[in-house]
């Protein structure tokens, strides 16, 4: 009789009940459901969705997912940063370069959050999403200069210390070209009031990390906490035009 057979005999009646109650719930559990754009590369996305298999008694997620921390009743951007962003190493590296360096908070915060659209959400156009889930919580100069960081960053700027990043050679290619939008709107932000002030977020990027410098969070709380307006009712739920994506990055799997 194997160990596993033992502890099987011993178990009481009760207990198996119980055991076989809490399987049938789970197999009950709300079906999460990825959005289309996460799996459009891996199906022909001209194609009907194929639908979830669902039994009687079994709905799809509206709300949270169990497979991810359940997020405070009102959410912070500390929060997002701890719960729903990844390992946030490089924009932490990047915010110290530029607090280092002596630069006021408003650069300091905008190298902290200029990732932070990869980091919770998504890569194309990542500058523009993340301005667009800040805008309405921090001064318009922050949240234009992370909607250009996006384009400037293929630009080199020698005289305000920016080169080309050679980890761009190596993950693009030597003949990567930018697409036309990018290069259009490059015309349009190197004359820009605000220029200065996104070119300062690609010369404190950290393109290569130092596994030797491990800033943490809490060592920029204090310019979170002077520069970022967090709503009284959280991230979220404070009916901006930014609202939906963090409702979004909270929920990523609910059905509508």
């Amino acid at each position: 009789m194997t160990e596993a057979t033992a502890k099987t005999k011993t178990k009481t009646f009760s207990e198996r009940a119980d055991e076989l109650e809490h399987a049938a719930i789970a197999a009950l559990d709300p079906i999460p459901q990825p959005s289309a754009i996460y799996v459009s590369a891996e199906r022909d996305p001209t194609q009907p969705m194929p639908p979830p298999p669902a039994k009687p008694g079994q709905y799809f997620l509206m709300g949270h997912d169990k497979r991810l921390s359940k997020m405070p009743d009102k959410p912070t951007l500390v929060d997002f940063f701890k719960q729903r962003f990844f390992p946030a190493t490089h924009v932490l590296q990047s915010a110290r370069l530029a607090k280092l360096a002596g630069h006021p908070e408003k650069i300091v915060l905008a190298c902290l959050l200029h990732d932070i659209a990869i980091m919770g959400f998504i890569r194309c156009d990542h500058g523009f999403y993340a301005a667009e889930m800040i805008a309405p919580y921090v001064d318009e100069e922050i949240s234009w200069a992370i909607r250009a960081h996006q384009v400037l960053r293929f630009f080199p700027d020698p005289a305000n210390g920016y080169e080309y990043p050679q980890q761009y050679i190596r993950l693009f290619g030597e003949g990567y070209r930018p697409e036309p939008y990018i290069y259009r709107l490059y015309e349009k932000m190197k004359t820009h009031k605000w220029y200065m002030t996104a070119r300062l977020i690609t010369v404190n990027d950290i393109y290569s990390f130092d596994p030797n410098v491990k800033p943490v969070l809490e060592d920029f709380t204090d310019i979170i906490g002077g520069n970022f307006r967090q709503p009284e009712e959280g991230l979220g739920w404070d009916d901006t035009p930014a609202s939906h994506i963090w409702r979004t990055i909270n929920w990523p799997t609910r059905f509508l």
